[in-house]
């Protein structure tokens, strides 16, 4: 968990420094859920991931230089630079993603199916936000490995935020009712604890691989970087004199605007707007439990060691961004 904290850190700075481009999708925040989880898997288990792939790929064993060379676009990345950090695959590791809203769902039935058939013990893990819970294909895709019986386990990683809609607000119904009405053994668990989501899952892994048929996992989470670097909200609720500057002109205009929706119906949606803004800004301040330092506290009471295994890690993951930067900075002289 720890190096794929430091190693998702050095990729913020990196994006802020602007030699990544386009969106970032950080995993910070999520580190439990796939430490928690991968920990049960063996060879032969498939992992289909959402956009967040960073923290899953680190925890799985991809090589990390090949991962953050793929962010940078260069040719010698995990999927030759084509991938960025949405759409990367390692056959090797039985690993793929998409930046497609729920299409790990079809992706994992892939791997189930084939695992199935092939690789008889084998599991597949799907990974993907409560947001995607309500596309078609996630729906298609629990009821298909609940009619089949596939070997997969769904695993909702639920922060409340869908991009910068609040989940509540267009979800029906509660997501664990909803699995459970395919016939998923179904739980939802604090995706802040390691400890918790390895017991849990562990149990819920070893009744796929004899053959109980699939199951859904809610877990809780919290991600401080919002959707992706340099979120609005986030903006607005840490610096909000400067970001609010820039929109308060064109909120009130179009709230006085002459033509269009009434009085009534302006003020409402100036209401959720400034209510969407209050949630984040109370979200930020009201000290969301870091799944690293939670863990980390506890191995510090248990065992010895930590700050030697934190320092390996670290001169590890310098060494590697040092090496990756040399290469990308080459190539730009060239």
């Amino acid at each position: 968990m720890f190096k794929s904290r430091l190693f998702e850190e050095h990729v913020v700075q990196i994006w802020n420094d602007g030699l990544i481009t386009g969106e970032m999708h950080t995993s910070i925040g999520e580190e439990a859920i796939y430490a928690g989880l991968i920990d049960h898997l063996a060879d032969g288990d498939a992992l289909a991931l959402d956009h967040r792939t960073t923290s899953p790929s680190i925890i799985r064993g991809v090589d990390p230089k090949s991962l953050l060379l793929e962010f940078l676009g260069h040719e010698n990345g995990l999927c030759s630079g084509n991938g960025g950090h949405m759409h990367i695959f390692s056959k090797s590791h039985l690993l793929a993603s998409s930046g497609i809203v729920g299409a790990s769902g079809p992706a994992a039935l892939g791997f189930a199916l084939a695992a199935q058939h092939l690789r008889p013990g084998k599991i597949a893990l799907s990974f993907f936000g409560e947001g995607a819970a309500n596309q078609g294909m996630m729906m298609e895709s629990f009821n298909m490995a609940a009619a089949l019986r596939l070997p997969v386990l769904f695993v909702c990683k639920d922060n409340g935020m869908a991009i910068t809609t609040q989940s509540s607000e267009v979800t029906s119904g509660n997501l664990i009712s909803r699995a459970q009405s395919f016939g998923m053994h179904s739980l939802e668990l604090d995706g802040a604890d390691a400890a918790v989501v390895w017991r849990e899952s562990g149990k819920m892994i070893s009744g796929i691989r004899m053959g109980e048929g699939p199951a859904f996992i809610l877990a809780k989470c919290h991600r401080p970087q919002g959707h992706f670097l340099g979120d609005p909200l986030l903006r607005i609720s840490e610096k909000p004199l400067k970001e609010l500057s820039q929109i308060s002109g064109p909120l009130i205009k179009s709230v006085t605007k002459y033509k269009g929706a009434t009085l009534k119906q302006r003020m409402s949606s100036l209401k959720k707007v400034t209510s969407l803004l209050g949630k984040t800004m109370k979200s930020g301040k009201s000290g969301n439990r870091d799944p690293v330092s939670l863990l980390r506290a506890r191995l510090v009471k248990e065992s010895s060691g930590i700050e030697d295994l934190e320092t390996e890690v670290i001169n590890e993951i310098e060494k590697v961004v040092e090496s990756v930067l040399n290469i990308y900075m080459e190539r730009s002289e060239s």
